[in-house]
């Protein structure tokens, strides 16, 4: 008689989250520098982080298809792994547009950690764990994007912008080794190849109106948290603040706060489900993103931290909307998902940096609270028909 292997530990998923997010926004907390260094404007310098991005947004559905084909543990392990050569490739960057094709490169494995991990919880954890493996890997998720713009800005000051790039090298190596030693083999994963059932459930989701309106908030919510930090860092390095990168890293210590959000969601989700806290967290968003509008740092300190937490909880109600709609091909639901997700952070990343450069920093808040509230209008008449737990 076989016996059942125990699911994976939560924290092994919060650890995974953690190593593969510093890879995502570590030169956020650079920008100046990076600007200084390669005598680019907001916009241009905003795409070190939208090359990525942009990366992500393309490769998340073609991540699913091949998850959903090949299993969703293999995919996780060798995706960490080459997630070490770009970011080698990014120390050595003779040039922005250098630098821009080698954070396209980590862009397009990211993904596969996201997409394929979030469709193993789905599968490989019982339901009554569920929740709790999810957020603790949205938790995860949060830890990483704090450390690795953290991290980033204080090796910055002492070793310069190339050794920010080593350590992400080093992270991706330490996620191969712990994915391929932590993660189970898979008792429940049934291979989809056939190219017929794939398109057959890409027109399912497209047809999931409850999917393309939760597409449609991931869109927005980091369309708003990406136009923010791409252009608080450029708004502290200049007068009066004058931060340095080290400083400026520290201000995203307001992520940390998502620590503390996201374990929190996971009974307000159960209890009330995923509409109730979208609503929750674009009510907290866009008080936050009105107080940065202060001049006092700790105010606008204050401000984005309340501004990232709404974010941070509308993520964790956007994924419990995802698994509770779809029952098939979870991989490629979940790479529609992290493709508009991310497609929002590349847009972000180029029309915050024209807005801060036209307007300043009331034009960046107008452009966020729009897109902040919008996320709010569209969770609530999409998400309609599981407003109930």
């Amino acid at each position: 008689m076989s016996v059942r292997a125990a699911p994976p530990h939560p924290l092994l998923f919060a650890a995974l989250g953690t190593l593969v997010f510093l890879n995502v926004y570590a030169p956020q907390s650079l920008l100046p520098v990076l600007a200084q260094e390669f005598s680019a404007d907001a916009a241009q310098i905003g795409f070190v982080i939208g090359a990525t991005t942009l990366a992500m947004a393309l490769a998340s559905p073609l991540v699913g298809v091949l998850a959903d084909a090949v299993g969703r543990r293999g995919v996780v392990t060798w995706a960490f792994a080459l997630l070490t050569v770009p970011a080698v490739l990014a120390v050595f960057a003779p040039t922005l547009a250098t630098l821009n094709a080698a954070r396209f490169a980590q862009g397009l494995l990211i993904p596969g950690v996201m997409v394929a991990l979030n469709a193993l919880i789905a599968e490989e954890v019982p339901p009554a764990g569920r929740a709790r493996a999810l957020t603790m890997y949205v938790t995860g998720t949060v830890l990483g994007g704090f450390l690795g713009r953290f991290l980033a800005g204080l090796v910055a000051v002492r070793w310069g912008w190339h050794a920010a790039f080593w350590l992400l090298a080093v992270a991706s190596l330490a996620g191969f080794f712990l994915a391929r030693a932590g993660l189970p083999a898979e008792q429940h994963f049934t291979p989809q190849r056939n190219v017929r059932g794939v398109l057959e459930n890409l027109s399912a989701h497209l047809r999931n109106p409850a999917l393309l309106a939760t597409c449609a908030v991931g869109f927005l919510i980091l369309f708003t948290l990406v136009g923010l930090f791409n252009t608080l860092t450029l708004r502290l390095a200049s007068g009066p603040y004058f931060l340095n990168t080290a400083q400026t890293g520290l201000i995203f210590a307001v992520y940390l706060l998502g620590v503390v959000i996201t374990p929190i969601a996971g009974p307000l989700l159960a209890l009330r489900g995923p509409r109730i806290a979208l609503l929750t967290a674009v009510g907290a968003s866009l008080v936050g993103l009105l107080l940065t509008l202060a001049a006092p740092l700790p105010l606008i300190i204050i401000g984005v931290a309340a501004g990232a937490c709404g974010v941070f909880l509308a993520q964790s109600a956007a994924l419990a909307a995802v698994q509770r709609e779809v029952t098939r091909a979870r991989s490629l639901a979940s790479g529609l998902y992290h493709m508009a997700y991310y497609g929002g952070a590349a847009a972000a990343s180029v029309l915050a940096g024209h807005a801060y450069e036209g307007g300043g920093w009331p034009s960046v808040v107008l452009l966020v609270t729009g897109s902040m509230a919008l996320a709010g209008v569209l969770g609530l008449l999409g998400w309609r028909k599981t407003a109930s737990a």
